[in-house]
């Protein structure tokens, strides 16, 4: 393991186009010429100075005269869209209305003849909120599902490109394009490659999110406690999951955009028993419709799933008829993009036959898709399946700046469930290995296999979970890893420290 550099030793803390009419001076020169008479009075200067100006201006109302929709130097309008000079207007206005099915504008293409004034009706016919934008800076801002609005892009020159601006809508194939009929090669709207609506790629100069960083900052916050509590004696259980949006830290200089429940990354880990009644209230703080699914309920999706609009609230009840460890995430299209913003935890039912240990805790992995300071999980790195940190319990390294305190001989069970979005995780103590593996609802090894075979992984894919247990036999520092080491380098490792 020393190879891996995943040293079981806490790292100390750180710091953390315009056409414009010829120019003056090429057009006046032969204007400028000395005088026959070789006068080069202040008068005659002035006078000739005159003259070329003049010159300059007739020539400019010439061309102007002979070709009067020759581009000028007035700018495109902010709220109008694609204002064009450089077209004569028709006196014609297109209008169509535009509307949402699934994660998709109806109609997402619009032909348009060049010089007609478009505009467009949208409403929003989706089940989540949305909004509907153009590169030229006409916007519906944010609507609910059923409102609508009048969009005006003005006199149509080119093509214009128009999308949702939420964080991942645009990647799911949420775009509109406005064709400009008649238009000549070289004419054209805005760039079509324009800003996502400030949700830019990438970093920015805050720098990467590179494993010292990330490592040094979590050695500057308190560690998220990893212990699990047992499961209490009532059988009808409440809880309130309020959604929020906020940003965060994720390194000294780098901070991101969460969605969450409960203001954090997990959220609640709750635990019950077999027959347990959980009855949850989700809240909407947030500024876009967010939901709830719980992979521990046997419910029909309809209803309780369904997403709700800022400042409402639903009622989830569902009864745990199965033992696991059972994911729960927003399901709002796209998932992807709301689990990885952090809206995910874990509901823990017992089996009936669990053992009893010394210390029992949980770890819920997941990935982080970094983008530019301020802002939320970058959607180009979400589709390629390229997170650029990992974490356990939401903070990447935090248990390898702040190690688990454990001692030798006792027994140790690790709850572990893989929220994803998308990646395994193998889950790994160095220098032990497991007598016991639980893995989605059953026993792999139970107190040693047969023939006297234990285990050294839990293998989870997304949304799956389990648990491992072993007994540290000496003192010392023993790493835990998700083994797809590439990803245990990214943040997803820590540290049991053992002593005697």
């Amino acid at each position: 393991m020393a190879d891996l550099n995943l040293s079981a030793s806490p790292s100390p803390r750180g710091v953390n186009p315009k056409a414009s009419a010829p120019q003056g001076p090429a057009a006046g020169t032969s204007k400028l010429r000395m005088s026959p008479t070789g006068d080069h009075s202040p008068a005659s200067r002035t006078a000739g100075a005159l003259i070329g100006v003049v010159s300059v201006v007739a020539l400019a109302l010439a061309i102007f005269l002979s070709n009067p929709t020759a581009p000028t130097t007035q700018g495109t309008g902010t709220g109008m869209g694609t204002t064009a000079s450089s077209v004569t207007p028709t006196g014609h206005t297109t209008r169509v209305s535009v509307g949402v099915e699934g994660m998709a504008f109806t109609p997402n293409h619009i032909e348009v003849p060049v010089g007609d004034r478009l505009i467009i009706d949208f409403t929003n016919s989706g089940d989540q909120r949305h909004d509907l934008v153009f590169e030229t800076g006409v916007s519906s801002g944010s609507l609910a599902t059923g409102e609508t609005k009048e969009l005006d892009l003005g006199v149509i020159s080119g093509d214009v490109e128009g999308w949702c601006s939420l964080p991942g809508h645009r990647e799911m194939g949420m775009t509109l394009h406005v064709q400009a009929t008649g238009a000549s090669s070289s004419s054209s709207g805005a760039s079509a490659s324009g800003s996502h609506a400030g949700h830019d790629h990438g970093q920015d100069a805050a720098g990467p999110a590179t494993p010292t960083a990330l490592t040094d900052y979590a050695a500057t916050i308190d560690a998220r406690d990893p212990v699990l509590p047992p499961a209490t004696d009532e059988t009808e259980r409440y809880y309130t999951f309020t959604v929020t949006e906020q940003t965060v830290n994720v390194t000294s200089s780098l901070t991101r955009e969460t969605w969450t429940f409960n203001g954090e990354a997990p959220g609640p880990i709750l635990r019950g028993h077999i027959g347990d009644t959980f009855h949850i209230t989700l809240v909407n703080n947030g500024t876009m419709s967010h939901s709830l699914d719980f992979h521990a309920g046997l419910v029909a999706p309809d209803n309780v799933m369904r997403s709700i609009e800022p400042g409402q609230t639903l009622e989830y009840t569902f009864v745990a008829k199965n033992a696991g460890i059972w994911l729960y995430h927003c399901s709002t299209a796209p998932m992807s993009m709301h689990i990885a913003n952090g809206m995910f935890g874990a509901v823990i039912i017992d089996p009936t036959d669990l053992d009893k240990v010394d210390r029992e805790y949980v770890m819920v992995a997941s990935e982080l898709y970094l983008g530019a300071d301020g802002q939320s999980a970058d959607a180009s790195l979400l589709s390629a399946l390229s997170p650029n940190a990992m974490a356990f319990n939401g903070v990447p390294f935090q248990y390898k700046a702040h190690p688990i305190q454990i001692k030798a001989n006792e027994r140790v069970r690790v709850w572990v469930m893989d929220a994803g979005p998308n990646l395994a995780t193998t889950f790994h103590v160095v220098g032990a290995q497991f007598d016991t593996v639980w893995r989605e609802g059953a026993y792999v090894i139970r107190g040693g296999g047969s023939g006297g075979g234990w285990g050294q992984v839990l293998s989870l894919g997304a949304a799956e979970g389990g648990f491992v247990e072993f007994t540290p036999l000496e003192a010392g520092h023993y790493s835990f890893v998700n083994h797809a080491l590439s990803l245990a380098e990214k943040g997803q490792v820590g540290v049991f420290e053992v002593s005697d």
